[in-house]
């Protein structure tokens, strides 16, 4: 749905990515509004790079458009939103640089905006990141959801940047002002970093490295341990794990199945290099048979690219609940998976994909159940 942010101080054309006309949500939030409003007030002063973190699908990149932003996100659906928006409004998107959150950032910023993520692992992991080239001189500026900051958001600003306070309340907004202490910074001890994570992966010998940003962080969550329960083992060439997060159910694949190639996809650049890292770490031997795509689901794949695919489909894009990414897995399995190709899922009992699922494929099995998941498969006629 095609939104316009309008303030005092600017009018923008948003959209939401995939941009899909049923999707009501908007690209923006108060959060975005009251950022903006702070910034016109009291513009960018300086000679150094403006850094940009989880800007959602570009409202600030536009609004700081001639300041050149660096923009940093784990998320390639909001990259790609980002440069959608930024071409609507006219403005060129080569100027705004866009990079993951494990590339290096630039030394001594002069502003750094944060849209603070409801994943206090992703921010912590952010700051750690800042800490190494931030300068007194250099402003921070971050704004959430007043109810997703807590006393523990502002500790972590404290412990790894500075003196930290907070605005009133606006649209149920906050912003978080912080300022750098002359101990942080490239001078400034080292402190401990925590990520990724590495947890041992129950029944196997195998440990499971996760970076912040990635689902079920510290152990196996219970819909992928019923999937591995009944994972389907041979029979399929290439298999793709949609998703992938860790990359949990690929890698059991490859350690089972000598011949099978998996490729892991998902759309956050630090699952799939979580992934990476443990087929690297657990089965280095089974590389060759291992691809990883940071991708919109499955765009830009052709039909017969694989012929089973396995999928644990979000119900949130960012921080919205929506069902939307489902049925874009859905429909881009349909497409890609050659006749005969089955697409396996594990939900939520209540989610009803067992309907969905039979209305694109007109067929579904249930696999396995119990009282939380169902695995289904459908297999493409």
């Amino acid at each position: 749905m095609q939104t316009h942010l309008e303030t005092d101080h600017c009018r923008l054309i948003l959209q939401r990515y995939p941009r899909q006309a049923q999707d009501p949500l908007q690209a923006w939030d108060a959060a975005d509004e009251y950022l903006i409003n702070q910034l016109a007030e009291q513009p960018p002063e300086g000679c150094g790079p403006v850094i940009i973190m989880n800007d959602s699908f570009g409202a600030l990149a536009a609004f700081l458009h001639d300041h050149q932003p660096l923009c940093v996100t784990d998320s390639f659906v909001s990259e790609q939103g980002t440069l959608a928006n930024l071409a609507d409004n006219d403005l060129d998107p080569t100027s705004v640089r866009i990079q993951d959150s494990l590339a290096p950032l630039p030394a001594a910023p002069t502003l750094v905006i944060i849209k603070v993520s409801k994943y206090q692992a992703l921010l912590e992991q952010q700051l750690l990141a800042l800490r190494e080239v931030v300068t007194p001189a250099t402003r921070i500026l971050a704004a959430g959801k007043a109810k997703e900051i807590h006393s523990s958001t502002l500790k972590l600003f404290e412990k790894y940047l500075g003196e930290t306070r907070t605005s009133l309340a606006w649209k149920k907004a906050r912003l978080i002002h912080c300022s750098i202490a002359d101990a942080a910074g490239t001078d400034s001890p080292a402190l401990a970093n925590p990520f990724p994570t590495v947890w041992p992966l129950e029944g196997s010998e195998m440990h499971i490295h996760n970076h912040a940003n990635v689902f079920s962080r510290t152990s196996l969550d219970i819909g992928a341990r019923f999937m591995l329960a009944n994972l389907p083992v041979h029979s399929a060439r290439k298999v793709i794990d949609l998703g992938c997060g860790n990359g949990v159910l690929g890698l059991a694949l490859l350690a089972r199945d000598s011949e099978v190639e998996v490729a892991f996809i998902d759309e956050s650049y630090m699952a799939v290099a979580s992934a990476r890292l443990n087929v690297e770490h657990n089965l280095p031997a089974a590389l060759p048979r291992a691809e990883f795509l940071v991708n919109n689901c499955l765009d830009g794949l052709p039909t017969g690219y694989a012929d089973r695919i396995l999928c644990n489909p979000p119900f949130h894009q960012l921080q919205a609940i929506t069902d939307h990414i489902a049925w874009q897995m859905f429909e881009d399995a349909h497409r890609v998976l050659p006749k005969g190709g089955e697409l396996w899922i594990v939900g939520n009992r209540h989610l009803d994909y067992h309907n969905k699922l039979k209305r694109l494929f007109a067929n579904a099995q249930v696999v396995a159940s119990n009282s939380k998941f169902v695995i289904l498969k459908a297999i493409k006629r």
